[in-house]
């Protein structure tokens, strides 16, 4: 199960044998199924892919299969090498491409990685979209040009800077006064390419920055997904430093979480709240999360006037119900934000030039900050998957056993209580059930996520 065909991107286990891990024959059919599904669906005589990647180990071998694949159809290169997740996607329409393919397996670790596959604005693929170059890629019926008609590469390395750009011209990036209050600021990259564009970004807004693990060679130096319990060195360097705040984001770049002045997390589902509450505070509306994000922002919102709701887990389907509401911020609780100011993907990027807006006017410290939001804790557990797991048949059952509750079930079964919450679903990019609580204390989050695991193991057991 080390091969994940999702609404989320093709994403795998580099190595072992083909069809169960992202081996190269897996990377060349799947970027050619999405070659062949390029020209079906956007008939005319040059096509143009824009291609960049993470700084995973397997990151450039996996960049020149899918670039020679798609050259071999035909289809014209922009390479941006070493990227982010938002850069690519703030590329796609600038160079008037096609789409655009990144390389990365987001908060996997480092023997994973993935295509994710983007349509002609920049945004990902819908899953019915996404389910054609599934077909395409099972069937083999892809057709490659011919000798004189191969594409070709143009390599284009200015489009972090272009992003940045990009970002500091957005209206709400208060640039004068995030130079004024001259914050110190460390940056924990993962050795990845955040690594690379974070620290530009602060350094063009006059921030003092002090770099962990911002080295791109691809050697995560932790787990790479950013949460407390793997962000010990950040605490460290910010107490040490004494930092204003710390800043880790994930290999790609479009997960994004701030750790206080005393070294403690700020809560990456606090990232979303506190961006949205200062862009409500100057451009009232509507927010939209996914359904495993803090009610936080749902209190925000409605405190700034506006309304929220709630979407399936997955970019993709937070972005469509944006676009539905007319939405003004939204993202996911994992630290993801989405200002369609910029564009309709998770940045980073706009994520820290949003927080830096707001610290500047408020001035006030980071966790002075946290304090001004509802306080609510989440656990945020797992459950590894195995072949004998009926995951539909154990969701059902828990569906059944809580019918008499608040229940959601457009993705997975959650079930809303009077003070807390539980989601149940199966993930879109790891083999295992996602159990994600939120509740008034974190040993209450805990204890029903604990709850919840020893029920559905009970159910796992009858089943088996």
């Amino acid at each position: 199960m080390t091969l994940i065909k999702s609404i989320s991107g093709i994403r795998g286990t580099i190595g072992g044998q083909v069809g169960e891990n992202l081996t190269p024959i897996d990377t060349v059919k799947f970027a050619a199924a999405y070659g062949t599904w390029l020209k079906q669906n956007r008939e005319k005589e040059n096509y143009r892919v824009v291609v960049g990647r993470d700084a995973r180990i397997s990151g450039k071998m996996v960049q020149n299969l899918v670039m020679n694949t798609l050259v071999g159809m035909g289809i014209h290169v922009v390479d941006v090498g070493l990227s982010t997740t938002p850069t690519v996607e703030v590329a796609v329409p600038m160079e008037h491409a096609d789409g655009g393919i990144i390389l990365t397996a987001s908060h996997n670790p480092k023997q994973w990685n993935a295509l994710k596959l983007l349509n002609e604005k920049g945004e990902f693929l819908n899953a019915v979209e996404g389910a054609k170059i599934l077909d395409i890629a099972e069937s083999d019926h892809m057709n490659f040009a011919d000798v004189d008609s191969l594409g070709k590469i143009t390599k284009n390395k200015a489009y972090i800077d272009l992003h940045i750009i990009e970002v500091l011209d957005l209206p709400l990036v208060t640039v004068k006064p995030i130079e004024q209050a001259r914050f110190r600021v460390v940056v924990d990259g993962v050795n990845s390419t955040g690594g690379i564009a974070i620290p530009l970004l602060l350094e063009r807004l006059g921030v003092d920055v002090i770099k962990l693990y911002c080295d791109p060679n691809g050697r995560f130096p932790h787990n790479p997904e950013p949460l407390k319990e793997h962000l010990t060195d950040l605490s460290a360097e910010v107490k040490k430093h004494k930092a204003d705040f710390g800043i880790v984001v994930d290999p790609d770049v479009d997960r994004l979480a701030f750790m206080d002045e005393n070294g403690e997390m700020f809560g990456e589902e606090y990232t979303l709240v506190a961006c949205a509450d200062y862009v409500l505070s100057r451009t009232p509306g509507n927010t939209v999360s996914n359904m495993s994000s803090t009610r936080a922002l749902k209190d925000i919102t409605e405190k700034h006037g506006g309304t929220y709701e709630a979407s399936a887990v997955g970019e993709v389907n937070v972005v469509n119900l944006m676009k539905k509401n007319k939405v003004v911020i939204g993202g996911e609780g994992n630290g993801g934000i989405i200002y369609p100011e910029s564009h309709y993907g998770r940045d980073a990027l706009v994520g820290v030039a949003l927080f830096l807006s707001l610290l500047a006017d408020k001035n006030i410290s980071v966790s002075e900050l946290r304090k001004t939001y509802p306080n609510y804790f989440m656990s945020k557990k797992k459950i590894q998957l195995t072949p004998e797991l009926d995951v539909d048949g154990i969701l059902k059952a828990m569906e059944d056993r809580y019918k008499n509750e608040e229940l959601t079930t457009i993705d997975g079964v959650k079930i809303d209580f009077s003070e807390s919450w539980v989601h149940l679903r199966k993930s879109n990019t790891e083999p295992i059930i996602r159990i994600y609580t939120e509740a008034k204390s974190q040993e209450a989050a805990d204890t029903l996520a604990d709850k919840f695991i020893e029920e559905i193991g009970a159910i796992a057991n009858i089943q088996a």
